[in-house]
């Protein structure tokens, strides 16, 4: 019987191959990205000349000279020309695609970094994205995480650039430079859980039991870098047992990170909790190579007052992010909603 760390590890081992493959494909698109540019000027240069309507003669002559080559529609036409106003900060015309959406000031590392990402990711960012920052930064993870365009496209959607490194901490007191950074980096605010189906007035056991049923979804919505361990992890202190939600190591920390939920507004008491936990964790589970373990409590709501206030002299890092849902079920639907197991059941009945 296949265990879960088998599953784990084939998670690990499937992004390894897509990672691979969107390397590949970006080394053939290089050289296309830049041709779409030069072409998106040269478009540029002559539409005050000749016209809009030199767009549908320039697609017909293109599309007959390269028969089996694909992209020299009218409307890719129009995506070369905004590509190019994008990145060089041009004036748009009337018949634009849609309203100018691009940075506010020309960047000369853009070009080179957009030439780093597949086709269909740019049209995505020049579409949605209004700033060099943020599409920088979108295109910078496409390329750290191996993201395919439908991954962009949900962090996009999920507003992570405004969520990135938003959490209160404090790391800057209680970690080195470096690594205070690349955890400052590696937590979120809120924390978009919409993927889960849960009845109103869920309980913390039900909420940490749904976010371990959609453990591929939770770690893609915690970031990077983060490797599950297991959850109600067992710390034995004196004589008594406590348990820690939800237990993950960080690989490019290396350091384990804590993560306790409440399904409640944060309060300063759960601050003094998680530093107990983490105090608990660096004698019992930490190695000696490892960085010191860190602290992450989301909760349903916080006081960012409180929370800066509540973690101001302690002396252990520790990170307070909230997390939304997009919707709950009535309470009396509970029964009908489908267990893990029942889907899985169903699923191998099919095959």
């Amino acid at each position: 019987m296949i265990d879960n760390a088998y599953k784990d590890w084939l998670i690990e081992l499937k992004q390894k191959v897509r990672t691979a493959q969107l390397k590949a494909a970006i080394a053939v698109n290089t050289e296309l990205i830049l041709l779409y540019w030069e072409l998106g000027k040269m478009i540029t240069e002559k539409q005050t000349a000749w016209g809009s309507k030199f767009l549908e003669q320039l697609s017909q002559d293109l599309r007959t000279e390269f028969p089996n080559t694909e992209g020299f529609s009218v409307t890719n036409l129009k995506y070369f020309r905004l590509f190019y106003q994008y990145v060089n900060f041009r004036p748009q015309t009337e018949d634009d695609l849609h309203e100018a959406i691009r940075p506010q000031a020309e960047d000369p590392l853009l070009l080179q970094q957009f030439k780093q990402i597949p086709w269909g990711h740019t049209k995505l960012i020049i579409n949605k994205i209004k700033n060099t920052e943020e599409a920088l930064f979108y295109i910078n993870k496409t390329i750290e995480n191996g993201w395919s365009r439908n991954i962009l496209s949900l962090q996009i959607n999920a507003n992570l650039f405004q969520r990135q490194g938003k959490a209160i901490h404090n790391f800057q007191n209680t970690l080195p430079e470096i690594t205070s950074d690349l955890a400052h980096q590696m937590i979120k605010d809120p924390y978009q859980f919409d993927f889960l189906a849960l009845t109103d007035n869920y309980k913390e056991r039900e909420l940490e039991n749904a976010l371990v049923n959609n453990i591929t979804n939770f770690l893609l919505e915690l970031g990077s870098g983060f490797a599950y361990i297991g959850r109600q992890v067992p710390l034995m202190i004196g004589d008594q047992e406590y348990f820690i939600d939800l237990l993950f190591y960080h690989l490019k920390l290396r350091a384990y990170v804590v993560v306790e939920l409440k399904t409640t507004d944060f309060i300063p008491e759960y601050a003094g909790k998680l530093s107990f936990y983490l105090s608990a964790a660096n004698d019992l589970l930490k190695h000696p190579t490892d960085n010191p373990t860190i602290g992450l409590m989301i909760c349903k709501n916080k006081n960012n007052i409180i929370a800066e206030y509540a973690l101001k002299d302690i002396n252990q890092p520790i990170g307070v992010s909230e997390y939304q849902l997009s919707k709950l079920f009535p309470e009396e639907f509970k029964s009908s909603l489908p267990t893990i197991e029942e889907i899985e059941k169903e699923l191998s009945s099919e095959l």
